[in-house]
């Protein structure tokens, strides 16, 4: 945003340089608008989808840049997970290559059995298939869309719409 005179301001602009950040997340979830996840809040295949991957023999995990308290939330909705894991509980977060080595610590296999799901290039499929990960772009939400087109999702080894192509996939 341009001022008369020119001086130019942007969102940052407002924000204090010294903000503690979690001590911001603290006092919001203190005052009751803290992070929230709710079975509304899921794609509508997610559920069946992951039910059926689980049915069929395939361990099922998820795992992203969430905090420690979104891993809580995820945990009380009983989704048909074997797992659920957050770079707030590892201490590290995408695209950092140590992520993806907690990520197949948690998998207890090895790189190229697992299939990764995301939808960012720089924070999913790239630094997924560095890992040796086999990866599945999926093309939803703002990210998914957003990025579609960038080179980097080139990389990946499909490219989904639905969690529930994931099930044709690994037959």
């Amino acid at each position: 945003m341009s001022l008369r005179g020119g001086t130019t301001l942007t969102p940052f602009d407002s924000c204090d340089p010294d903000i503690d950040i979690g001590a911001e997340y603290a006092a919001r979830e203190a005052a009751g608008r803290g992070e929230h996840i709710e079975e509304s809040d899921l794609y509508p295949d997610v559920r069946p989808a992951l039910a059926v991957l689980r049915a069929t023999g395939h361990r099922v995990l998820i795992a992203g840049n969430r905090t420690r308290h979104a891993a809580e939330l995820l945990r009380t909705l009983d989704l048909p997970a074997d797992g659920i894991a957050t770079s707030g509980e590892w201490g590290v977060a995408k695209p950092h290559p140590a992520f993806f080595a907690r990520l197949v610590e948690f998998a207890g296999a090895p790189p190229e059995r697992i299939v990764y799901v995301g939808d960012h290039p720089a924070n999913d499929v790239v630094p997924a298939k560095a890992a040796g990960l086999r990866v599945a772009h999926i093309r939803r939400g703002p990210w998914g869309y957003l990025w579609a087109d960038d080179p980097g999702t080139a990389a990946a080894d499909w490219r989904i719409t639905s969690l529930e192509e994931l099930v044709h996939i690994t037959e």
